[in-house]
């Protein structure tokens, strides 16, 4: 059994971290009080355009154009985000409708833009290459675990969840982001611009959707086809399930990464071979309703999430 787990842990971490950037993008903006139902089309955004520019560079720059491709994601979710804030935040549209309408966008325009390049309206690429950890790998039970076959995005994205946490709740503008998420209206008296804050944290929130996009595309995929397999949907139970914290989002990610990697191997496994696919691929998702049920009244999500505001209006 040991062996299993290190074998699959790899896959299992590649699985979580695109996971985890798009929560953190959704922890982003749903503190600051607009829910962003959109992550999935951001992270099909940020896929195509990392596609599109890591196809162009390779073959001069090779892995420089991957790095290139990820921050042209980045920037692309980032712009591609104010569709939604304008929507929601300027015109006061329905947060969730917007956000449908921004993965029904992401996913056709894409689509459509890479068909007419390409032809079959995919994109292929040389994914990024993985390594081990020298030193750490050698540790006893955890390096085999964590620190043998890792890609550069991994420690990218722990060094984002590290920041993210260290900028929400140990600095001004996490205190701001907070306070726009659970009284606007109190910050706003403050002398809290609240809109300029939403549009600040929905554009972080498309910036690291897009990465997460992009990352599947150079770990995972190697290969743009207009689709995230609904990893952004995934993100958003995370982000639920995590009660809207950094920390919480890492476990509920690498429990949602572990789960679905052991469901896509089992028949491989003679101890699991014996237990219906099916079952082990809604596993995760059961739980993740289990655990809204039964915290549901000690849920932590911001009050204001979802709720239009006007400034000077109560």
């Amino acid at each position: 059994m040991w062996e299993i787990l290190t074998s699959i842990s790899p896959y299992a971490i590649a699985f979580t971290i695109p996971l985890l950037i798009a929560a953190l993008g959704g922890l982003y903006s749903e503190r600051s009080g607009v829910v962003n139902i959109g992550l999935e089309g951001m992270m099909i955004v940020g896929s195509f355009t990392s596609a599109l520019i890591i196809n162009l560079l390779q073959g001069s720059l090779h892995d420089t154009a991957i790095w290139i491709g990820l921050i042209a994601a980045a920037v692309a979710g980032a712009l591609f985000s104010l569709l939604h804030a304008f929507a929601s935040i300027n015109l006061n549209a329905n947060q969730v409708i917007s956000g449908t309408a921004i993965n029904m966008i992401a996913g056709s325009l894409t689509v459509f833009l890479a068909r007419n390049i390409t032809g079959s309206g995919n994109i292929r690429i040389n994914s990024l290459s993985r390594f081990n950890v020298p030193v750490l790998k050698d540790i006893p039970i955890i390096g085999k675990l964590f620190f043998t076959q890792n890609y550069m995005t991994t420690w990218l994205v722990l060094l984002i969840l590290v920041i993210s946490w260290a900028v929400i709740y140990k600095t001004s503008f996490g205190l701001r982001l907070r306070a726009c998420g659970e009284h606007p209206h109190a910050a706003d008296s403050a002398g809290v611009n609240v809109y300029k804050v939403r549009y600040f944290a929905v554009m972080i929130s498309g910036a690291c959707a897009g990465l997460g996009g992009a990352i599947i595309l150079v770990t995972i995929s190697g290969e743009f086809n207009g689709s995230v397999a609904g990893m952004g949907f995934l993100a958003l139970a995370a982000l639920i399930f995590g009660q809207w914290k950094p920390l919480g989002i890492l476990g509920a990610t690498l429990f949602f990464g572990f789960a679905s990697t052991i469901a896509n191997v089992s028949q491989v496994i003679p101890v699991l071979a014996q237990i219906p696919p099916i079952y082990l691929k809604i596993f995760p998702y059961v739980i993740t309703l289990l655990a809204l049920v039964l915290f549901s009244k000690s849920s932590q999500a911001p009050r204001a999430s979802g709720e239009p505001f006007d400034h000077g209006k109560r």
